[in-house]
């Protein structure tokens, strides 16, 4: 029922989420997850409304993808699933706008948005890229974990009133968007896994910023433009930039290739493809301390690879930070086991 083209790309069955995820973004997913009781009631409410809601819009305004319609886009998403070991495949709509957009939507049934600006823009092993990475929303279950932070920027809307709570309001707001960038590019990785190809995902990225004259694009002098904005030349330029980070979602198109290509020429990658991944079935043991603490040395290895005159200043004083919360985290989160210590007692 599935095929895998012959320039075969590698199946990674039972692979977690945990695989792909950015640090950031997996720390912040396995302590979610443990909250296994509001997880599951806010999943089957959403899914009562909201996922009926929006499946009957796309149902009724745009097409969708089946062995008639839109065949090589509805066989992309089969081989996409089958690579990811999906156990269930989403619907595929394809949606007139001229946006250059795709989406990821629900929660008890997720279905995925492709707008037809994507598709006319996109080449195939393009929008394979592209279908991986909302395959990667779907399997991280970034939707639910969203909503679930939604609702939290609500109740927090409410405390607004309260003298001073603004600022903790705006601490909120700030961090999820940190987050929500970081599952950004999360998702770019997954796209990578599903496609297994580099190239068609630097040219992705590049076209999303540029239009689609790719031969008038350089991945080489993308490069250089996402040194050159990390270089800025001093410190009122990296305060701008973090101005401009405010109210964002998505990190920009330089930073996610940058990013995406450093991801694809370490060694994770390339591990995967090997078969040395997490599995889904040992994801309720994986310990939220533990992520917390990769997530703290994610931030500190980015900071000590930029050249932003910001950074710079801070990194000394940023490091630190890092390196006492991780002792906290040793002391506190069952790090303090030594590593030549029995595992016979590894009941959490």
């Amino acid at each position: 029922m599935t095929t895998v083209p012959d320039r075969s790309r590698v199946r990674l069955p039972g692979i977690s989420s945990r695989a792909y995820e950015h640090p950031a973004d997996r720390s912040a997913l396995v302590a979610l997850r443990k909250l296994t009781g509001f997880d599951t009631i806010l999943k089957n409410l959403a899914g009562l409304f909201n996922d009926r809601a929006l499946r009957l819009m796309f149902l009724s305004s745009a097409v969708r993808a089946s062995p008639e319609q839109f065949p090589d886009l509805y066989n992309m998403m089969l081989d996409g699933c089958y690579i990811l070991d999906l156990e269930t495949v989403p619907e595929l709509f394809i949606s007139q706008d001229p946006t250059v957009n795709a989406m990821a939507l629900g929660q008890s049934k997720p279905f995925i948005v492709l707008y037809s600006g994507l598709v006319d823009l996109m080449d195939p092993e393009e929008i394979r890229w592209v279908i991986g990475h909302e395959l990667g929303h779907v399997l991280s279950g970034h939707s639910t974990y969203r909503t679930m932070l939604y609702y939290l920027i609500i109740l927090a809307n409410r405390l607004a009133l309260v003298p001073f709570a603004w600022i903790g309001l705006r601490a909120v707001i700030w961090g999820l968007e940190e987050w929500y960038r970081k599952s950004e590019l999360s998702c770019d990785r997954a796209g990578l896994l599903a496609a297994q190809d580099v190239e068609a995902a630097r040219r992705a990225l590049m076209k999303m910023a540029g239009g689609k004259s790719l031969s008038q694009l350089s991945s080489d002098e993308f490069h250089k433009q996402a040194r050159e904005y990390d270089a800025v030349p001093d410190v009122r330029e990296s305060l701008l930039k973090l101005l401009q980070l405010q109210g964002t979602t998505h990190p920009f198109a330089v930073i996610r290739f940058a990013e995406l290509d450093r991801w694809a020429s370490e060694g994770d990658y390339r591990d995967i493809l090997a078969g040395h991944y997490p599995r889904r079935e040992d994801d309720r043991e994986a310990s939220v301390g533990e992520e917390a603490k990769n997530a703290a040395k994610s931030y500190q290895d980015s900071w000590n690879r930029s050249a932003d005159p910001l950074v710079g200043a801070v990194r000394g004083v940023a490091n630190s930070a890092v390196d006492a919360g991780s002792r906290l985290f040793n002391r506190f989160s069952g790090g303090t086991r030594s590593d030549d210590t029995d595992d016979t007692d590894d009941d959490e």
